[in-house]
């Protein structure tokens, strides 16, 4: 599978800063290849906080002796505005990781449920339902490498009480997308024991006009939780700033399982300062496809075969050992993605900044000359 068959002109939804000027889309702060390692590996934001972030975080540190309560009402009603609803439907967390562990913790309410899941997907779900009487069932991606939803939907009837289904689109670690479509009229037909959580980290990187956000429905159904981060587009990765969007009944459940007085207060200025940055996703965005072009180029120049990304991370086949792989890579300096069972010929590659990725490209073609890829 190869670049060419993959990536599509359109823009997603609500992406229309995208038309910003040339110089916006190529801003890229120095120093262009930073000390240390090629991290590549956690799907981080190379650009790191925008410029409005990192002074809002310096200016918040006369109020880091104070609980972080002064920030938390503007910041949800900055995120309310963003998704077109009120701050009464806005969970605030630790990280989008917080909220996710939040809805598992609530979801069995009160009984013993099941929690059904892609595999692979995204760990920590099911990491954070191991203290809770939860049935796990690890249903396989399509051969397109989709959520199988209709096995999902058939777990779920199966299942005996409350039922936990966790979609992370575009999915993580294959970075490929399930029709949304097809989603949602799962969701529209599902009883309300059926508890959706929908992880929505990826949003801002999606170019396929068929892809949507189910935040409006989301406010309207007790039943669905959207999940963003500010970890990624917004690259506050290491301040751990995230948000649920659900109904208002919905969020007041949760918030009974939820950390108090959270995110922190650097991390809700920041937030908050990243919302009102007109031109970050377009910097994100932009940074984002140069880097993954030159990913995907060299990975058809060697034909090591690729998913369709719709991410900031890529998915790519490798021959031979993937720990072999890791250590090689780890002592070349770079640092790639952790394995995903049961796709353990692949490895998942994080995109860094153009001169990262031109290095990294350097580094695949030197395992080529040494017949290791």
């Amino acid at each position: 599978m190869h670049r060419r068959t993959f990536f599509r002109t359109g823009v997603a939804a609500g992406l229309a800063s995208l038309t910003r000027p040339a110089s916006v889309l190529a801003y890229e702060p120095p120093p262009i290849r930073r000390a240390g390692p090629l991290r590549l590996n956690s799907n981080e934001n190379p650009l790191g906080l925008a410029p409005a972030a990192r002074s809002a975080v310096i200016e918040g540190l006369t109020e880091a002796n104070r609980y972080p309560l002064v920030a938390m009402a503007p910041l949800r009603e900055a995120i309310a505005r963003r998704h077109g609803t009120t701050p009464g439907h806005v969970l605030l967390g630790n990280g989008s990781t917080e909220i996710l562990r939040v809805a598992v913790a609530a979801g069995t309410m009160g009984a013993t449920g099941t929690l059904i899941v892609a595999d692979p997907t995204f760990e920590d779900v099911t990491d954070y339902a191991k203290p809770f009487p939860y049935r796990t069932v690890r249903v396989p991606l399509t051969s397109g490498f989709a959520h199988d939803l209709e096995a999902m939907r058939e777990h779920a009837r199966q299942a005996d009480g409350p039922a936990v289904v966790y979609l992370c689109n575009p999915n993580n670690p294959t970075a490929t997308l399930t029709d949304c479509a097809e989603i949602e009229s799962w969701i529209t037909e599902a009883p309300e024991r059926v508890f959706f959580v929908l992880d929505e980290a990826y949003f801002e990187f999606v170019d396929d006009r068929r892809y949507r956000s189910f935040d409006q429905l989301a406010v309207t159904r007790p039943n669905v939780l959207v999940v963003r981060t500010f970890s990624k587009i917004f690259g506050m990765a290491g301040l751990r700033a995230g948000y649920g969007i659900a109904h208002a009944d919905t969020t007041a459940r949760l918030n009974g399982y939820a950390t108090q007085i959270t995110p922190n207060h650097l991390a809700q200025v920041a937030a908050l300062a990243s919302l009102e940055d007109p031109d970050v996703i377009a910097r994100g965005r932009a940074a984002n496809a140069r880097g993954r072009r030159i990913l995907t180029d060299v990975l058809d120049e060697l034909n090591l075969e690729h998913l369709p990304s719709h991410a900031n991370f890529v998915m790519h086949h490798i021959p031979g050992d993937l720990r072999t792989y890791q250590r090689r890579m780890r002592e070349r300096g770079a640092w790639v993605g952790r394995p995903f069972p049961p796709m353990l010929s692949h490895n998942r590659v994080s995109i860094g900044l153009q001169a990262e990725m031109e290095e990294f490209a350097g580094i695949l073609r030197e395992f080529r000359q040494k017949g290791w890829v």
